[in-house]
């Protein structure tokens, strides 16, 4: 996702990436960790168009309301189980 960030001409200097965060509710722990040290009041959710809506949702549960989102354009055949798994995983987390 980082790439695609460089891509769109984000800097490099305001892109945070967890690379501890082995699931969703890890990442935004590590996020809000990092939130700690480093002040910042809103946030950029970049993952695939699936996976947003949860991981916005968990962000929003720990009290970072102002959350936004942006997702690359592509679609490859396992994204069918990620959007179903989606779905309970957004209810019972």
């Amino acid at each position: 996702m980082k790439e695609y960030l460089i891509k769109k001409n984000i800097p490099d200097s305001v892109i945070m990436v967890d690379n501890k965060g082995n699931n969703t509710r890890l990442t935004v722990e590590n996020v809000l960790e990092i939130q700690k040290r480093h002040p910042f009041k809103s946030l950029i959710v970049v993952s695939r168009y699936f996976h947003v809506t949860r991981t916005k949702k968990l962000f929003k549960d720990k009290g970072l309301k102002d959350v936004e989102s942006v997702s690359p354009v592509y679609f490859e055949w396992r994204d069918l189980y990620s959007i179903l798994r989606e779905f309970p995983a957004y209810y019972t987390q």
